[in-house]
């Protein structure tokens, strides 16, 4: 089928249903890993695909702020609105953050009403603590880090997440399928435009 008949368009055209799909978990679960990976799956298919990563936007429009819950609440914010933004346009967003608190969860959701569809990256942190690709839990451990999650700071699980993932017994390719299989029909759900036949 293709991306450009039949249906409400958005941003230079395109003909699909903006979603967001918001990955969280802790430091090391694989956010940035499958963010990436479903990006290019997605806009393998055709769909344009855009990804907000925690690290990245704190180097740039978030710079300012610290890692006390007030200010991971703040990042949360921004980050929601500016998917916001992106939503109204039809464009499908992969949000990468840790989002470590129920609350701040909730707030995304709020923030970005119904198309948010919350992803939880679900790794034991004995787990992500071995991986440690950027060595951020052994600075923790050193106390190099203050606040930082599910080692000076706390991490509560989820709730009401929409998809939970099991990234330490599942392939990064797994985990990705799971999450595509689960959006697909929401980002091609468009109404049929019924054009009338003169002729009958």
């Amino acid at each position: 089928m293709s991306l450009q008949t039949e249906s409400k368009k958005g941003f230079d055209g395109l003909s699909q249903n903006g979603i967001v799909i918001w990955l969280f978990g802790l430091s090391g679960s694989g956010k940035t890993t499958i963010s990436t990976l479903l990006k290019e799956k997605l806009e393998g298919e055709g769909y344009f695909t855009v990804t907000l990563d925690g690290d990245v936007l704190r180097t740039g429009i978030n710079k300012d702020l610290g890692f006390s819950e007030s200010d991971r609440a703040e990042n949360i914010r921004r980050a929601a609105e500016i998917a916001k933004v992106m939503l109204k346009s039809n464009i499908i967003t992969i949000c990468s953050f840790i989002t470590p608190l129920v609350e701040h969860r909730a707030l995304a959701a709020e923030i970005i009403g119904e198309q948010y569809f919350e992803v939880f990256l679900d790794c034991p942190l004995a787990i992500c603590q071995k991986r440690d690709v950027k060595g951020l839990y052994k600075n923790a451990g050193l106390n190099l880090i203050k606040n930082f999650t599910g080692v000076s700071a706390r991490f509560e699980p989820a709730i009401h997440a929409d998809l939970i993932i099991k990234t330490h017994i599942e392939s990064p390719a797994e985990s990705r399928d799971k999450v595509f299989s689960n959006i697909i029909s929401k980002i091609n759900q468009h109404p049929q435009i019924l054009i009338a036949n003169p002729g009958h």
